[in-house]
């Protein structure tokens, strides 16, 4: 029985020791936050966990072997090397650092340790992300472009910008399902409150391929809206999370090239493109919890000696982006290299 602790019961920390208290394989020992009133409602509803706000009560007891933390981004780092020069495993909320120095010491930590280090890409685990993987691998032959768009009316973060709020989510979807990674980031967005970061940023992203990814986040839309498109030469996806069953969508329509054309008068796009439309399914989704999955997978890797689909390399080329697309956010645009991107598996 892996014995586990919560750090953070604010927002998503709740679903956390939910989820945990219901995990095959897993033993929910401790919840710590510094806020009475939260402790107080942990109490309330598992009267067996023992609560404290005391991080290192947590990380002293040997029961302890895995800690789950979802705190603000900008303690991850201080409390997940807290942890796991403990010796204990750490599943971290996303994105998992404030920098991409930080997110890579964890990495390397957690290898010198021999310990597992997972990040909380929450919608890889989803049925509806792990079919449009498995469609993009089989089915959608070369992909042309990816092109997600993730707004809706708040919530305001004082400490992030939109992009370490939102963009997280889309980025780390795009990591799992293509398997080419992008080598370079431009960003472009805008804060309509003083003193606050950016509430609206463009992303795109360019590959060594035609490929190219395209993310639009917004928190001061009048409308939620959480779409994917994935154009390739055979199919395309429409992946829209608030679809409540057929959230993915494949369409059998694109374009056909005609051969070579001969400059004879006739217009040449004429002869090169022609439309193939054809027939549109949803394939049936697995609608289990996403994060009871993560969880299950978490605690299985601790057993064996495994590695997590989203691991600590995974949650470090995520914030290797956001970072450069935070520096080209400041530079109006300007196009930053990713170039080490490709030296992390």
């Amino acid at each position: 029985m892996i014995g586990v602790a919560v750090i953070g019961y604010g927002y998503w920390g709740p679903n956390l020791v939910r989820n945990l208290a219901e995990t095959q394989g897993a033993q929910l020992l401790y919840v710590c936050d510094l806020r009475k009133e939260r402790l107080a409602a942990v109490h309330s509803r598992y009267p067996a966990v023992q609560i404290t706000d005391d991080v290192e009560e947590v990380l002293r007891d040997p029961r302890v072997h895995a800690v789950a933390i979802a705190t603000p981004v900008s303690t991850h780092f201080r409390l997940a090397m807290k942890a796991l020069m403990a010796g204990k495993h750490v599943f971290v909320e996303k994105p998992m650092a404030s920098t991409s120095d930080e997110a890579r010491r964890m990495v390397e930590e957690a290898a010198r340790r021999g310990l597992v280090l997972a990040v909380d890409h929450t919608f890889i685990h989803t049925g509806a992300v792990r079919k449009m993987r498995e469609v993009v691998e089989t089915g959608v032959g070369d992909v042309y472009y990816y092109d997600s768009v993730r707004v809706n009316l708040g919530l305001f973060q004082h400490d992030v910008s939109v992009i370490w709020d939102l963009a997280v989510h889309d980025l780390s979807i795009m990591d799992y399902v293509l398997r080419e990674k992008p080598v370079a980031v431009s960003a472009t967005g805008m804060s309509h409150v003083a003193g606050e970061p950016e509430n609206i940023a463009y992303l795109n992203l360019f590959f060594d391929s035609k490929l190219i990814a395209h993310i639009h986040v917004n928190w001061l839309a009048p409308v939620k809206v959480r779409r994917t498109l994935i154009g390739g030469s055979s199919k395309m996806i429409v992946y829209d999370d608030l679809e409540p069953s057929e959230k993915i969508k494949v369409y059998d329509k694109g374009i056909t090239l005609n051969g070579n054309p001969q400059k004879n008068g006739e217009k040449i796009h004429q002869m090169l493109v022609g439309y193939r439309t054809g027939d549109m399914y949803a394939p049936q989704l697995d609608m289990t919890e996403a994060l009871g999955i993560e969880l299950r997978q978490f605690v299985d890797c601790i057993e064996q000696n495994g590695t997590p689909i989203a691991d600590g390399h995974a949650g470090l080329r995520v914030v290797r982006i956001l970072e450069a697309a935070t520096q080209s956010l400041a530079d109006r645009g300007r196009v930053i290299e990713l170039e080490q991107q490709r030296l992390i598996a």
